[in-house]
């Protein structure tokens, strides 16, 4: 032993190795002691010398080794293995995270992700389908043109609408058969129609329905007369925003919510608005939130001379609705079956790109006609082209869609989403002369 208070230390280093010498010196003897042998104390003190620093290992491979080492599975030889152990090296060998000598190598490689499939495969639709429905839809003409003279853009546009799951606002004067269309469609179709007139004194309520508490019974719901397929919004410019708002869940979710419950309404869900362009006293413009929410704005205009002579003679007022005898072309079924079809269109990226630049041409304030527009097209316009497009080609009988159908729609998706400046009513510019303008500055 050494004697510690005889010797200088020169700093505090010399005197931790002295303490360590010390203890390794009373751990010899007791190991002397303990095994009765020199012997035995030299091969321990040679194992203890002989220790090698541990191998650079994963963590859950060590965690692992603790683990199991606690419960007596794996011998001081590393002879038996846990099979998890195992599994684990053998995966981060694969990965060349760990090297023979157990070395970390390199981070662990970004795992490649095999493609989700989609249990929605979109497929071209085939000539047969496209056969039936242009055959369908020439016998719902055939069947509303019993009832509706002329008018054949405006019969398109409707069932144009309805394949595209959206809404129309049909605008035109008093007396041309605004109702009626919608009312033979429904017919025709097999689907529930309801008529609500606005007016002034008319509230949410009863559109939507209200909560009522019945005595004996509680509180009971009772449904509006939106829940139907097809919605007759007779001159909803009548009615105040606070009740034309009670439209838009409906239009843009369908569904409608009633005190505290949330109902869904009926598929095909079709709202046709009606509006008299001629009043201007007692009416109140749409917001510009629920204008964007309808897909086409229609027009419907007087009829020719020869129409009108047609129409005197199969005067409605002379006859009921019902002798008309308009039959049932097509099921909902079918009509859902359409909405889904139309998806499977095919449109070229060339038309994709169209379609974004006739629709940022309306918001270009750099444009030619910049001046006559102080609001463009919204997204849903771009959405609204590219939906109606589809549908346009699948009802003149094609699988694809030309730049021709991309024009055609482009009056009816436009004219009421375009807000005109002053200095366009002052020069007597409509919305429709812009966009036939804009069609021709936009190359494809």
């Amino acid at each position: 032993m050494v004697n510690k208070s005889k010797v200088k230390f020169k700093n505090k280093k010399s005197k931790i190795l002295l303490n360590y010498k010390d203890k390794l010196i009373k751990e010899r003897i007791k190991n002397t002691v303990m095994y009765g042998g020199m012997q035995k104390k030299r091969k321990k003190f040679k194992n203890l010398k002989s220790e090698k620093k541990p191998k650079k290992e994963s963590r859950i491979i060590l965690n692992h080794k603790r683990k199991f080492n606690k419960e007596g599975i794996i011998q001081q030889n590393g002879t038996k293995e846990s099979r998890i152990i195992l599994n684990h090296k053998r995966r981060f060998n694969k990965e060349r995270i760990i090297q023979q000598n157990g070395t970390i190598q390199e981070k662990s490689p970004v795992r490649k992700l095999k493609p989700v499939k989609s249990s929605f495969k979109l497929e071209r639709i085939s000539k047969k389908e496209i056969r039936d429905f242009s055959e369908k839809v020439k016998k719902i003409k055939q069947e509303i043109g019993k009832i509706i003279i002329g008018q054949e853009k405006v019969i398109d546009g409707l069932i144009r609408a309805l394949v595209c799951k959206g809404h129309i606002i049909l605008e035109g004067v008093p007396g041309i058969a605004k109702t009626l269309l919608i009312k033979s469609l429904g017919r025709v179709s097999g689907c529930k129609v309801k008529r609500i007139q606005f007016t002034v004194d008319l509230l949410p309520t009863d559109i939507l329905g209200l909560t009522i508490y019945r005595e004996k019974l509680g509180f009971e719901v009772v449904k509006g007369p939106i829940f139907a397929n097809f919605i007759i919004a007779d001159e909803i410019n009548r009615a105040p925003p606070k009740t034309q708002s009670a439209l838009l869940e409906a239009m843009q979710e369908k569904q409608v919510t009633i005190g505290k419950k949330t109902f869904l309404l009926p598929r095909p869900f079709f709202v046709m608005a009606t509006k008299n362009p001629i009043e201007t006293t007692g009416v109140y413009a749409l917001p510009e939130a629920q204008t964007d929410r309808f897909l086409f704005k229609l027009i419907i205009t007087y009829p020719q001379v020869e129409e009108e002579k047609l129409i005197m003679k199969r005067n409605i007022e002379l006859q009921d609705f019902e002798d008309f005898n308009l039959q049932q072309i097509m099921s909902i079924q079918e009509i859902m079956h359409m909405q889904q079809i139309v998806k499977q269109i095919y449109l070229s990226k060339i038309l994709e790109n169209y379609i974004v630049n006739i629709v940022d041409y309306t918001r270009n304030r750099k444009s030619k006609y910049s001046k006559y527009i102080e609001w463009g097209g919204s997204p849903r316009a771009s959405i609204a082209f590219f939906m109606a497009s589809k549908a346009e080609a699948l009802m003149k009988g094609r699988n694809f869609v030309l730049p021709e159908d991309v024009k055609s729609v482009a009056f009816d998706i436009l004219r009421h989403r375009l807000i005109l400046t002053y200095e366009a009513e002052a020069d007597n510019i409509d919305a429709d002369c812009l966009i036939q303008n804009i069609l021709n500055e936009v190359k494809i």
